[in-house]
């Protein structure tokens, strides 16, 4: 038995020492380095300096805020739209199969694309959704130069890029679903609201799971789509928490970027850990 345990723990051998040098190490050097001042030829210990200054700057703190703000609501739009696509893109319409690829299309095209592209239509007078908005009568809008709703355009901008994904994920799970329970429920005089709400909905909650789980990470980590489309502006209205350390490192305060990633590594383990296992309890067995 002993022998056995010992013969298959080899085979985690490999996988142990690469986890080792790219991820445990660097973490550990990350943490050292975030509590100096360093330059790529001496540091100096600082304590806590870094990570003081990074909650007292109200720019810096409200990037905290900005990617919480963006997590949230990309994951939410996300999982709402995807999953009514799925349920419309698993009937039986005939065009089903053209459709879906329709959906998963823009997921094909590269952030930085997207981000150029939405900031050219979102221009406040030669943009063609303002052109759009005034033909139907309306008013323009500044999509990105408003502070107001910058980051929320923004926050559209990944849901119309990143739904195609989720609903993939969704169609996977709902296909999986054996007909047989949509049979019992259609000779039991169920609705399709009730057919959805009872079958479908608990049903899909692993593919759910995986769809909150993915955006809502996905969105503590946007980086290339706001920097592509706001760089961060105007002001400090869409400033996020990983635009905010490519700043700081470009700008040489290298022991301020270094704390800003441990912050933001923290902040996604301390909120993504127990929200997949809240998630992984309410599953169906």
């Amino acid at each position: 038995m002993d022998r056995k345990k010992i013969y298959s723990n080899w085979f985690m051998a490999p996988a142990m020492v690469i986890f080792t040098i790219f991820f445990l190490v660097p973490t550990v050097i990350s943490l050292f380095f975030s509590l100096t001042v360093w330059n790529f030829d001496s540091f100096t210990f600082c304590g806590l300096d870094n990570y003081r200054t990074f909650f007292s700057d109200e720019s810096l703190y409200n990037s905290i805020i900005n990617t919480l703000i963006y997590a949230v609501l990309t994951c939410v739009l996300k999982l709402v739209l995807a999953f009514f696509l799925a349920v419309f893109l698993t009937s039986r319409i005939r065009t089903k199969n053209f459709l879906r690829s329709v959906v998963f299309f823009p997921n094909l095209i590269s952030t930085v694309a997207v981000g150029i592209t939405f900031s050219a239509l979102m221009h406040p007078t030669k943009g063609l959704i303002n052109q759009v908005v005034e033909a139907l009568g309306g008013n323009a809008v500044d999509w990105l130069g408003n502070t107001d709703i910058a980051l929320y355009s923004v926050i559209l901008t990944d849901v119309w890029k990143g739904v195609g994904v989720a609903t993939v994920i969704f169609i996977a799970g709902m296909q999986s679903i054996d007909k047989t329970f949509y049979e019992a429920a259609s000779i039991d005089g169920a609705s399709a609201w009730q057919r959805l709400k009872s079958i479908t909905m608990p049903l899909s909650r692993p593919a759910m799971n995986s769809v909150i789980i993915l955006s809502f990470i996905g969105g503590l980590r946007t980086f290339d789509l706001i920097w592509a489309m706001t760089g961060g502006g105007p002001g400090y209205a869409t400033e996020v928490m990983a635009s905010t350390v490519y700043k700081q490192y470009a700008a040489g305060y290298y022991g301020l970027s270094t704390a800003g990633n441990v912050i933001m590594f923290v902040l996604i383990a301390v909120l993504a850990f127990p929200l997949q296992k809240f998630l992984l309890s309410k599953e169906v067995d």
